[in-house]
């Protein structure tokens, strides 16, 4: 389904997709198979959000991982501004260029 948010696939394609993944999780005997199928459809305006637009807050929310991790590592600093300063650091856009692909 989610590759189909490079196609600029219209809304009924996309659905025909949902259908028979939903259907394919429905028809499984794995639980975690079902469950999957019941946190798609729970998260299904949001995916398909990302399906029309091709726009995600992944980068967001991967900015805001690594300021927890840097906030957990710098825990017990005394001097707050010293821990502000190396969240402000590591989540620079030239310290996280390495991490990006394209």
């Amino acid at each position: 389904m989610l590759a189909a948010a490079r196609t600029s696939a219209d809304r009924s394609y996309i659905g025909h997709l949902r259908w028979k993944f939903l259907t394919w999780c429905a028809d499984s005997d794995i639980p975690e198979v079902r469950q999957l199928a019941t946190t798609i459809d729970r998260w299904w305006a949001e995916i398909e959000a990302f399906i029309h637009t091709g726009h995600s807050n992944a980068e967001s929310e991967g900015i805001n991982r690594v300021i927890k991790l840097v906030a957990r590592a710098a825990h017990g600093f005394r001097n707050p501004t010293n821990q502000r300063l190396r969240t402000r650091c590591v989540t620079t856009r030239r310290a996280r260029g390495h991490l990006r692909t394209a």
